[in-house]
């Protein structure tokens, strides 16, 4: 039975499926067997864009690391995909006492991408966890790129009824029509409690990158993506990035509740912040023509307004 079919005789015998359970069927079903990464996939990342977003957030954490006493810690990233931004971080702190006292642990669920990390990452101690709750108990310093954007969501009408999927004549529908006025990810928001709670007791830090939004109004951010064109979210099945955009005011708001500070940035204003531009005059020293033109047409991608620099958000947690 395929996907689409397993989704329609499960809307036959409830009626219809919440939003959120459509993403929690379609999701590990889409990472389980597709490639999604890179230009045969159906989206790149940003650390596939540029080593230079991997070595910043590695200098970030690794700075986050020396603040808290240098000691042994968790290594962490959530949704690491096939590893490229963990060899950046861990290639720039190759040489440091950091690279010594840290283990890496990988929060990933798909047991394909965890073989294709294993090919990829290589530091000293390593390990690959289901959820955060299996963490060692240390301190935590934490990555987390568009990882959120790939919870699933609810949503709701201004009549406060919940959006539904329902299926007429084994074709994917809506119900009840109407505009979208808010959304919810409850577990998002669980996700959260237990990294802020970590944080909390044992000390550590994260940096939390997504394309989303903080204070303003959004309606109906549900997309999906094949081949790097955006489709339909209720068309194939299992074969789509399906995502919404993160409202990182309830993440903030539970890291502040737990006493944490948070910091709040447009991508753009991170990396340059963290000297984005610098590194990249750096590497166009002793580049070739070719390799100067995609370093810096990489930063330029990176921190761009007009590109990922004003649609992708930072959030910073530190204890």
């Amino acid at each position: 039975m395929n996907l689409k079919q397993k989704i329609i005789d499960i809307i036959y015998k409830k009626g219809s499926i919440t939003v959120a359970e459509y993403m929690e069927i379609c999701i590990p079903y889409y990472y389980a067997n597709n490639n999604p990464f890179g230009k045969q996939g159906d989206f790149i990342t940003a650390p596939e864009i540029s080593q230079i977003f991997g070595e910043l957030i590695g200098a970030w954490l690794f700075n986050q690391w020396q603040n808290a006493g240098q000691s042994q810690a968790i290594l962490c990233e959530a949704g690491p995909g096939r590893g490229t931004l963990m060899q950046d971080i861990l290639r720039v702190t190759a040489k440091s006492n950091f690279y010594e006292n840290i283990e890496v642990c990988l929060i990933e669920n798909s047991q394909n991408l965890r073989e294709l990390q294993k090919q990829n990452i290589k530091p000293p101690q390593i390990s690959w966890h289901d959820s955060f709750a299996s963490l060692p108990p240390k301190p935590l310093f934490l990555v987390a790129n568009e990882f959120f954007d790939a919870m699933p969501i609810e949503q709701y009408l201004a009549n406060g009824d919940e959006r539904k999927i329902t299926s007429i004549n084994d074709e994917f529908e809506f119900v009840p029509q109407g505009e979208v006025v808010a959304e919810k990810s409850p577990i998002s928001l669980a996700i959260m409690e237990q990294i802020c709670t970590h944080i909390k007791q044992y000390g550590g830090a994260a940096v939390i990158i997504d394309y989303g939004y903080k204070n303003e109004v959004q309606k109906d951010t549900l997309q999906a993506l094949k081949e790097h064109k955006f489709v339909s979210p209720l068309e194939y099945i299992g074969e789509a990035d399906l995502t919404a955009l993160v409202d990182f005011l309830p993440l903030a708001d539970i890291a502040e509740k737990l006493g944490l500070k948070t910091h709040y940035k447009t991508q753009g204003e991170f990396l340059r912040g963290l000297g984005a531009e610098l590194r990249a005059i750096a590497l166009c020293k002793n580049a070739s023509n070719s390799a100067r033109e995609t370093i810096l047409s990489g930063l330029e991608r990176l921190v761009s307004p007009q590109q990922m620099g004003e649609l992708f958000k930072v959030l910073t947690i530190t204890n």
